[in-house]
């Protein structure tokens, strides 16, 4: 994607300027051909690249855990219910850097995400939370033996920073899942996910450049797809409507 070179850089340092960690976040989802056109009109709206040892695309690898009885937090999250709660390790791949976390969602809508750095094990995730369990007692008084792996995920991520610093956007696509409980493998290729990421209702352009690209809100939650589309026994009546949206979408590359 040539244009990524033409917009200015922001760097992880200056990036914790805008951590967001309680915000409102709203999802989008196109395919790849349009999200070329979307970082044309988001360059001329003067947005920002993060930018780490010069890589604008960044790798990332996630994985979840979940409540063994029916898979607690996935029928949450399949359900859209709220509050709902994430359970997750995520690598930063090009940074090396590793984070235990804990995603809420509340009943107004606000995402709150708590998290602590762990060591990176690059041949194991589920080694690299066990290191802070204390945290995750802190948080939901569970252990990791309360607990199992369920899904992980790779996927390559842009990130946009609009000129004022009160918003994000990233951009994933080259989704890929593996079920730790079966191991069965899943790609998602072509899909992309958007999210806008802003303190309340902060002004922004880019609503206005997905109504353009006719790109509309639809929930994504890696999570949820990742586990129903590699773990056919898990009850996902609910998403059956969002994966045809999903085909449709892919249908008009």
């Amino acid at each position: 994607m040539p244009v990524l070179a033409l917009m200015p850089p922001i760097t992880l340092e200056e990036m914790k300027a805008v951590k967001l960690m309680k915000r409102n976040d709203t999802k989008y989802v196109t395919n790849f051909n349009t999200l070329c056109e979307l970082l044309q009109l988001a360059h001329k709206a003067g947005y920002f690249v993060q930018d780490i040892n010069g890589n604008r695309v960044g790798h990332y690898h996630t994985l979840y855990w979940d409540i063994p009885e029916d898979h607690h937090y996935f029928l949450i999250h399949e359900q859209k219910r709220k509050p709902r709660i994430k359970v997750r390790c995520r690598e930063y791949v090009d940074s090396n850097i590793g984070f235990l976390e804990i995603k809420r969602k509340d009943n107004h809508g606000k995402t709150h995400k708590h998290r602590v750095k762990v060591p990176v094990d690059l041949n194991s995730l589920e080694a690299s939370a066990h290191t802070r369990e204390d945290f995750l007692t802190e948080e939901l008084q569970l252990t990791f033996n309360q607990l199992i792996p369920t899904v992980s995920n790779r996927f390559c991520r842009i990130t946009l920073v609009n000129s004022g610093h009160t918003e994000r956007v990233t951009i994933d696509f080259e989704l890929s899942f593996h079920n730790y409980e079966n191991h069965s493998r899943q790609q998602m290729p072509g899909i992309v996910i958007i999210e806008l990421k802003r303190d309340g209702r902060t002004a922004s352009p880019m609503p206005g450049i997905l109504r353009t690209l006719r790109i509309k809100p639809s929930g994504f939650s890696k999570y949820v797809i990742g586990s129903a589309k590699t773990n056919p026994d898990l009850r996902a009546n609910l998403l059956k409507k969002r994966l045809r949206y999903y085909d449709k979408v892919l249908s008009k590359q």
